[in-house]
């Protein structure tokens, strides 16, 4: 399908990754590496990828405002307009730990939102060539390939489970709960892969604690035009300005019901 915003956003997206993000890839020296917060990390690839990405953006959209997950760090406020008009999220590198450790997997990652609603998004695995993207209404694609989610079909369904931003005593809940009755496998932790493996049958349910809106607005809207669903745990629907921790995802929304009823049912 042609959407009028896919071919410049991709042709911005292969640029980027080619020209910026690759050829640092297991090239990184350890001064191009800092700790921004603790456990949270950021390269000179994340940095130059959101400048280049940024400035793209801009040229396609002169009037809409750009939120980056390093201009939000530096820039908190940026959040507090997330909700209001047209917006641009990037992710410049999801999965920069990944990345930073010579790892794959790793995903450049854009959303346009209006009015705070997942309007179009895209996701982008330079290593693998890999394009996933969506358009509100009007499907789901890989490539040129629409895609309707599939689940994996294994009994007990497949889970992975973002724990890392849990407290403890959610976390053995999460884990006590789940007990034969989700088959629990490691995220890969990089949510433009996560959303993906939902969609095209390698997993059936994740579950996110943190919900910062560059990381699962793209993968939201692809996953919920493929067929699958993303809510809040109590079913409330997901929207990128709402910081709330916990977001639940699944292939299928029978396989949402079945996931909320075990995770968080009384």
């Amino acid at each position: 399908m042609k959407h009028p915003l896919d071919g410049p956003v991709a042709a911005l997206l292969h640029k980027t990754a080619a020209e910026i993000v690759l050829p640092r890839f297991r090239a990184l020296a350890a001064y191009e590496i800092e700790e921004k917060s603790p456990g949270e990390i950021v390269t000179i690839a994340d940095t130059e990828s959101e400048k280049r990405l940024s400035e793209g953006l801009a040229e396609l959209l002169p009037d809409a405002l750009i939120v980056g997950e390093e201009a939000a760090e530096d820039d908190p406020a940026l959040m507090d307009s997330v909700g209001d008009g047209e917006v641009w999220l990037i992710d410049p590198i999801d999965g920069t730990t990944n990345f930073s450790e010579g790892k794959t997997p790793f995903a450049l990652m854009i959303a346009l939102l209006g009015d705070g609603e997942p309007l179009a998004s895209w996701m982008f695995d330079p290593v693998t060539g890999r394009l996933c993207h969506a358009y509100r209404g009007e499907g789901a694609y890989v490539g040129d390939e629409a895609v309707i989610t599939r689940p994996t079909g294994a009994a007990p369904p497949i889970a992975a489970f973002g724990m890392h931003f849990m407290t403890d005593e959610k976390r053995r809940m999460i884990e006590e709960r789940a007990a034969g009755k989700l088959d629990a496998v490691p995220i890969p932790r990089c949510a433009g892969e996560q959303y993906p493996r939902l969609a095209l049958g390698v997993n059936d349910i994740s579950l996110f604690e943190r919900t910062l809106p560059w990381d699962h607005a793209p993968g939201a809207l692809f996953l919920d035009e493929a067929g699958g669903k993303t809510a809040r745990p109590d079913g409330e629907p997901y929207r990128p300005a709402d910081r709330r921790p916990g977001l639940l995802s699944a292939a299928t929304p029978r396989l949402w019901d079945y996931a909320a009823e075990i995770l968080f049912g009384q």
